[in-house]
């Protein structure tokens, strides 16, 4: 059995494209190409969310890596460039974080949405005043309506009496 197992390695080794694939120098930059995703990903997300504190630390992290991917031998290309991608998305959060918490987005936003909320405000109450105006209108007409009815009665019952 242990015979087998040294014989396809020696297969697996003696492959450049096949040894590289089942080596830690292609699985631990796969498995960890999550994070960058993940903070790619989360470019979109309202920057409310963002942790200052994990975004630096993240930052530093993929720097430090960057570095490891060249100081290893054979340089690590695909961990160099995980990290690279990561450092980009982590600045971007940085960035965003520092622009909504302190220099002015936060009260930007807060400001938008407060103008938005209050312009379905003022068109909900246009609409409501519409439906009041026309409520109103059609109990005039019925008032009005009747006000000519009761009126012909009363001109009938006065030609009644008066005759």
């Amino acid at each position: 059995m242990a015979a087998a197992i040294k014989a396809i390695n020696a297969k697996i080794r003696a492959n450049p494209v096949s040894d590289y694939l089942c080596s830690t120098h292609f699985w631990g930059p796969a498995s960890n190409f999550g994070i960058p995703l993940a903070a790619v990903m989360d470019t979109q997300k309202d920057p409310e969310i963002i942790s200052g504190k994990m975004t630096l630390a993240l930052a530093g992290y993929s720097g430090v890596f960057m570095r490891y991917a060249f100081a290893v031998t054979p340089r690590n290309y695909l961990l160099f460039g995980c990290h690279v991608v990561n450092f980009g998305a982590q600045v971007t959060q940085g960035y965003r974080y520092l622009n909504y918490w302190n220099f002015g987005g936060r009260e930007k936003a807060l400001s938008a949405r407060a103008q938005d909320g209050l312009a379905k405000a003022e068109g909900s109450m246009d609409s409501a005043a519409s439906q009041v105006e026309g409520a109103v209108k059609d109990a005039a007409s019925k008032v009005e309506s009747s006000a000519k009815d009761l009126a012909g009665q009363a001109k009938a019952q006065m030609d009644k009496v008066t005759r």
